[in-house]
């Protein structure tokens, strides 16, 4: 007896975003399963940032469907998409300067998480508890009271993850997490993503810097002018003629297949 198939926890069909004469995704189809991590990547213009747009709902596709665990949401407001179980961290970090870094978080986990009609003069404890994982979940909890303002790029970048994480999403995108941040801090950031993985958000990522994107992905999909270039295994992207004229380059080429093998050998002894 042939057993059912899973239903995708995202799936994106035939999906075109054209503004005017310009198409900035192209036919696009992919599906993502519960506890992935896709990485994205792509020279500029490729289209991934609209992809995200289209995702997240910040802009309209111009035609095909997204739909979430089996749910259309190719009309669904972004309000709506994060009720869903759908957050997003934009590549400019954003916050509430004005607000320390637990209010910026908790703005995010009462609202972000559920309808609020007619907010509450209390926050639940619920609410409460959402906050303070979130922020342990980043190592931000020696600076909660701190104004968000005054935050290294870093700990403004580790915030948008918390105010994501503390909507307890069922889908993490990450537009550019680690982009401007020295590799020390790159690697603070991805221990952030590999533990937020293994606790069972899937994620999709969009990086330009492939230690990144090659460390954490399982599986890895290149775009260019639009449509998909390369979808399979980090270590496929050295042998694709394509990805590396267009994107890598060789010599670059040749270090993503040492990454990629370095990676492989550390998920063979671990």
């Amino acid at each position: 007896m042939t057993q059912a198939r899973e239903t995708p926890l995202l799936s994106c069909r035939n999906v075109t975003k054209a503004f005017g004469s310009l198409t900035a995704v192209n036919d696009l189809s992919f599906e993502l399963a519960a506890g992935e991590v896709l990485g994205i990547g792509g020279p500029n213009g490729a289209g991934k940032t609209t992809l995200f747009e289209m995702i997240s709902g910040q802009t309209g596709v111009t035609s095909g469907t997204i739909a979430l665990e089996g749910r259309d949401i190719t009309t669904l407001s972004p309000v709506g998409r994060c009720h869903a179980g759908l957050a997003r961290v934009f590549q400019l970090n954003t916050g509430f300067d004005s607000l320390t870094v637990r209010e910026n978080v908790l703005v995010a986990a009462y609202y972000g998480r559920a309808p609020r009609r007619m907010p509450g003069l209390r926050v639940p404890s619920e609410v409460g508890d959402r906050v303070q994982d979130a922020l342990g979940r980043v190592g931000l909890e020696a600076s909660a009271d701190r104004p968000a303002a005054t935050l290294p790029v870093i700990d403004r970048k580790l915030l948008m993850i918390a105010g994501a994480l503390a909507m307890s999403p069922k889908l993490l995108l990450l537009d550019e997490p680690v982009g401007g941040l020295t590799q020390r801090e790159i690697d603070r950031v991805a221990d952030v993503v590999r533990q937020v993985a293994a606790g069972g958000v899937t994620v999709v990522l969009i990086e330009h810097v492939m230690r990144f994107l090659v460390q954490l992905s399982n599986r890895v999909m290149i775009l260019h002018h639009g449509k998909k270039l390369y979808e399979g295994d980090a270590s496929g992207l050295s042998r694709d003629r394509d990805v590396v004229e267009v994107y890598l380059g060789h010599g670059a080429g040749k270090e993503v297949a040492r990454m990629a093998a370095d990676r492989a050998e550390v998920r063979h002894v671990g």
